[in-house]
C-alpha cells in the first residue's frame, strides 16, 4: 500500500493528542490532588506509584501504554501492516505525552508509551524484556534507570529486526525514529543516570506501601 502525504499528516496528529491525554492527572483529581505539585512533580507512573501506591500506579503504567499501543495497531492494520506508519504513531504520540500542549508542553518522561510503542510492533519479545526488568525492578527498586534499560534493549532489537522486515527507505525512516526515540529516554533520565553514579539515586518500591507525600523533590 502506497503512503500518502495526508495520510501520515492525520496519523500524526491524532497520534500527538492521543499522547496529550494525562492519566497521573486524572488519578491525582480523583483524589483532589495535583500530581506535579507532588513527589517529583512528574505526571507519569513512577510519581504515581509513589504517591499513591501500587495499584494505581500500575494503572496509570497500563494507562500511558494503551494510549500508544492503539494508535500504533491501528495504523499498522489501517495501512496494510505498515510499520513504517506504526513507529510514526508511535512516535507522534510519544512527542505528545512529553511536550503536550494542552498541558502547556509540561508532560512525564515518556517511558509508558514509549512501552506501548514496543508492545504493539513485537509483543512478544516486550512482554520478555518488561518481565525481566519488573524483577529487577522488585530486587534493587530502581525503576526510572530500569525502565531505560529496558527501552535500550527494545530499540536495539527493533533496528535490528527492521532489517528483514522493511524496504531499504522505509528502515532508514524506522531507524531514526528509534534514534529519536532512544535519545528522549535518554534526556528523561538523565538525572536518573546521574544520581545511581554518585549512588543517590531515588528508590520506588513495588512491594512496601508508598506515601502519598514525599518532602524530596527529585525523581
Amino acid at each position: 500500500m502506497d503512503i500518502i502525504w495526508w495520510h501520515v499528516i492525520v496519523t500524526v496528529w491524532i497520534s500527538y493528542f492521543c499522547g496529550n491525554i494525562s492519566f497521573a492527572r486524572m488519578i491525582a483529581r480523583t483524589k483532589h490532588d495535583d500530581i506535579t505539585k507532588l513527589g517529583s512533580g512528574n505526571p507519569g507512573s513512577t510519581n504515581t506509584l509513589r504517591q499513591y501506591g501500587f495499584k494505581l500506579g500500575a494503572l496509570n503504567l497500563l494507562l500511558d501504554m494503551l494510549k500508544c499501543f492503539i494508535p500504533c495497531l491501528a495504523a499498522y492494520y489501517i495501512f496494510d501492516k505498515s510499520y513504517l506508519m506504526l513507529y510514526v504513531a508511535g512516535v507522534s504520540c510519544i512527542v505528545g505525552h512529553i511536550y503536550p500542549i494542552v498541558w502547556g508542553f509540561k508532560g512525564g518522561k515518556g517511558v509508558a508509551t514509549i512501552m506501548g510503542l514496543f508492545f504493539a510492533a513485537n509483543p512478544i519479545i516486550s512482554s520478555i524484556v518488561l518481565a525481566v526488568g519488573f524483577v529487577v525492578w522488585v530486587l534493587f527498586e530502581y525503576g526510572a534507570v530500569v525502565s531505560f534499560l529496558c527501552i535500550t534493549v527494545l530499540t536495539v532489537y527493533e533496528g535490528i529486526r527492521m532489517k528483514s522486515i522493511l524496504s531499504l527507505s522505509d528502515r532508514k525512516i524506522v531507524c531514526v525514529i528509534l534514534f529519536v526515540i532512544f535519545l528522549f529516554a535518554l534526556y528523561a533520565h538523565r538525572k536518573n543516570i546521574d544520581r545511581l553514579m554518585l549512588g543517590k539515586e531515588n528508590k520506588a518500591s513495588l512491594i512496601k506501601k508508598t506515601k502519598k507525600k514525599l518532602k524530596s523533590k527529585k525523581t
